[in-house]
């Protein structure tokens, strides 16, 4: 397998967006950041077609980066981290951005309604697929009315049309997939509260991260649940901080 590698003794930070989103309006901010401060950065993405696919996908990604790397995923895309960096000694440190952070055997659905604050499903737009098998699977989308309120309310209007107008829908299949293996059993992990989140509310982030054991968490006043495209320096400076945890 061929390996990337780019001749640093930073560990590469590799970003993964969740649903309703995509690397670059997810991560714009950061990479730049990142890549300012001479870090290696790969922001791939996410198929969000469920669970495990996502992260088997991901693993595949991991797996071809040489050297220590800093996972960060935001929302949907710290589940898939927790499940692809089970058993993989590269990964050093896990970041969580407003993220669900399931332990095993956990759904999302069933994580989402430990406590009340989401008002992600009254806006959800499901839009029928079909699967390769010939079977029927289900997309899930943010109503356009609805996307800037629940999603990324600290986001101007202007920026936040186009976000909704690209957004990459992701398979109900994603809610229902228990998790199968949990890499902040063994990896130390940071949290990131979004204390404004009507997403994700700020007290299911606040209790995963604590019961993950996180070494920091810190919490962004005000913050939406697109905190990492409102908040990119707060965000940049865990991740570092959580890259220099790693030395």
């Amino acid at each position: 397998m061929q390996h990337l590698s780019w001749g640093t003794d930073k560990p590469t930070v590799v970003l993964v967006h969740g649903g309703f989103a995509d690397a670059t309006n997810s991560w714009e901010g950061e990479v730049k950041r990142l890549q300012d401060r001479g870090y290696p950065v790969v922001a791939p993405a996410n198929p969000l077609r469920g669970l495990a696919t996502d992260s088997a996908y991901l693993a595949s990604v991991l797996d071809s980066i040489e050297g220590p790397i800093v996972l960060v995923g935001h929302s949907y895309g710290g589940a898939v981290i927790t499940n692809a960096a089970a058993n993989d000694p590269d990964v050093k440190a896990l970041v969580y951005i407003a993220a669900f952070v399931p332990d095993t055997g956990e759904s999302l659905g069933e994580l989402i309604s430990k406590y009340p604050g989401s008002e992600i499903e009254a806006a959800l737009n499901h839009v029928p697929y079909p699967n390769p098998d010939g079977s029927t699977g289900t997309d899930l989308y943010l109503k356009a009315d609805k996307f800037r309120e629940v999603f990324a309310a600290d986001l101007p209007t202007s920026t936040t049309t186009v976000m909704s107008a690209t957004q990459r829908p992701f398979s109900a299949q994603a809610f229902a997939d228990s998790t199968q293996a949990v890499a902040w059993h063994t990896i130390p992990s940071w949290g990131l509260v979004s204390t404004a989140d009507k997403a994700i509310p700020a007290n299911l982030q606040r209790f995963e991260y604590e019961r993950a054991g996180a070494r920091k968490v810190v919490e962004v006043e005000g913050a939406s649940h697109s905190v990492m495209a409102s908040q990119p320096g707060a965000v940049t400076n865990l991740i570092i901080e959580a890259a220099n945890a790693t030395d």
